[in-house]
């Protein structure tokens, strides 16, 4: 990014839900780290760059300790001998607030963009932050650079929208999307946004890079971890249902139009705690009988668990059918049996698993093998949200000469509410549901995937999928065709669960969230895919009656 093109301000997002659990674990080894290592290295070749070209740095990766990693910097700066003035913000971390579950091992507050550009306004060059909302680095840059006030809700929620298709890097040129068969992604490029006054944006990327930055790329990066019409943050709610996107030529995308509103009163807190203890075996079951060896296997290992006089507080069976008749590969011939316990001590899912696994291995089911030798259990974390009113919040930029500045919350907020979906009809250009698609009747049995897109992933213990139309012709089947009802059926594993449809007309986009699919969050590892990064896919893959007009 340094080297490829120009930048006033770069920034770095190091902190998913599950890195807090990490930095927290780091923590105990050693109270002077809980920031992200990796980020020391990479400035360690690119500070001087940075310095050379007059590009400020915004990044996160100071986790649990920004004052530490702040340090650090300047260490480093000294070191290569390239002086930077260095600021951090803190605040965020709540882990000392009475009330908090027993156990918990970090508890921070999603902070907004405000000391981010308290900081850069005093002439900061480097900011290192603790838990930000990954959108607050984006958007606090250009609150400095264009001195927006708090209440600037719609040059925010501009900023902000920018922020969040930045903030997963190459989501947004292609990486990781439904649709990749037509771009070359074999080393897609970062994405940039260049940003005006007005808070509208054009994203692109730096020239000679690879991937693309289309309607398609963006369109997926929006949907993806966002849940409803509004998406609430600490310094803004924008909304997204708002977002126009339109072309701006080769690999540049224009997002303008974007309201926001004020923020909600409380901010956003995420606790992490180890929740116990995990152990898994995976059995394969090779040919005929599949289903008669699995009930075998699964007799004989509870039979182990009730001779041992303990099982396991959780214990889960899923047997995936990917085996294949008359299969011209071993591999191909064979299911998976995936045993997987929890219980809050270790003892409860040591031995008593992997001793009766290994036993069995001469006198359960013909061809009796498992993928790994399972070991002695492992902790698994739980992540779990909180929300704090923010004037409780100590949100406080510490300025390159060391002063202190407190950030005061917003003036006014708004209550965060579910909006209202969209009637079916069109009036005076506000986004509307569109009428049901008129064709012949005709349709074809295909997968979903022919006719629309989906990214997917995780928010704690929920999933959101996002899944949008590329025509005009395939979102007016779309809208009415794929209803929570019709979601449940498709993903049969969602069938018992709480399912949200939220339309976002302007993007020919529908987002669900499914509530609890992830149990306590990605650090629980509940399911074959912990981040429901896959789940959109296998949505596109499943069958359903199609018009024949858009195949």
């Amino acid at each position: 990014m340094l080297t490829g093109g120009p930048l006033d301000i770069l920034t770095g997002d190091y902190l998913a839900e599950l890195t807090m659990l990490i930095l927290g674990r780091d923590r105990l080894k050693d109270p002077g780290r809980g920031y992200a290592k990796t980020f020391l290295r990479q400035l360690e070749t690119g500070l001087g760059l940075a310095a050379e070209r007059g590009v400020r740095i915004v990044t996160n990766a100071g986790g649990l300790n920004p004052a530490g990693l702040a340090d650090a910097v300047r260490e480093l700066a000294a070191k290569v001998g390239v002086p930077v003035r260095v600021a951090h913000v803190e605040g965020d971390d709540l882990l000392g607030r009475p009330g908090w579950p027993e156990g918990t091992l970090t508890a921070n507050a999603y902070l907004g963009g405000g000391g981010i550009a308290e900081c850069l306004r005093a002439g900061a060059e480097v900011v290192v932050t603790g838990r930000v909302t990954d959108a607050a680095l984006v958007s606090g840059a250009a609150a400095a650079h264009f001195g927006w006030r708090p209440d600037d809700h719609d040059r925010l929620a501009g900023a902000v929208i920018a922020g969040h298709v930045l903030e997963c890097g190459t989501q947004a040129t292609g990486g990781n999307y439904s649709f990749f068969g037509a771009l070359d992604v074999r080393r897609p490029g970062f994405p940039l946004a260049e940003i005006a006054a007005d808070g509208s944006s054009v994203i692109t990327k730096h020239p000679g890079t690879g991937g693309a930055v289309t309607p398609g790329t963006v369109t997926a990066q929006l949907l993806y971890e966002t849940t409803g019409a509004r998406y609430a943050g600490p310094d803004v709610t924008a909304r997204l249902d708002t977002v126009r996107l339109t072309e701006d030529g080769p690999d540049r995308v224009r997002i303008d139009g974007v309201r926001g509103e004020a923020p909600p009163p409380t901010l956003k807190t995420g606790l992490t705690r180890l929740g116990g203890w995990r152990n898994e075996v995976t059995f394969v079951l090779t040919g005929l009988d599949v289903d008669l060896k699995a009930g075998l296997v699964r007799e004989q290992m509870e039979a182990a668990f009730e001779a041992a006089g303990r099982r396991p507080a959780e214990v889960d069976w899923r047997l995936a059918r990917t085996d294949h008749p008359d299969a011209a590969s071993e591999e191909e011939a064979s299911a998976l049996l995936r045993l997987v316990v929890r219980d809050p001590e270790q003892e409860a899912v040591g031995r008593v698993i992997s001793g009766a696994a290994v036993e069995l291995a001469l006198g359960s089911y013909p061809g009796f093998h498992v993928t790994a030798p399972p070991g002695k259990g492992a902790p698994y974390g739980v992540f779990e949200a909180a929300y704090v009113p923010a004037g409780e919040v100590p949100h406080t930029a510490v300025l390159p000469d060391g002063r202190r500045v407190a950030i005061e919350p917003p003036d006014s907020t708004q209550e965060l509410v579910r909006e209202a979906d969209p009637p079916s009809a069109t009036a005076g250009g506000t986004p509307m549901l569109p009428e049901p698609l008129h064709h012949d009747g005709a349709t074809r049995r295909a997968p979903l995937g022919l006719v629309a897109g989906a990214r997917s992933g995780d928010k704690g213990g929920a999933a959101n999928v996002g899944v949008w139309a590329r025509t005009d012709e395939a979102w007016a089947w779309l809208a009415h065709e794929l209803t929570t009802e019709r979601l449940r059926t498709l993903l049969p594993e969602t069938a018992d669960l709480p399912v949200e449809r939220h339309v976002l007309p302007n993007l020919r986009a529908l987002n669900f969230v499914i509530d609890g699919l992830l149990g306590a969050g990605v650090a629980s590892q509940a399911r074959f895919d912990p981040q429901a990064k896959a789940l959109g896919e296998w949505l596109r893959a499943r069958h359903l009656d199609i018009p024949e007009v858009l195949l």
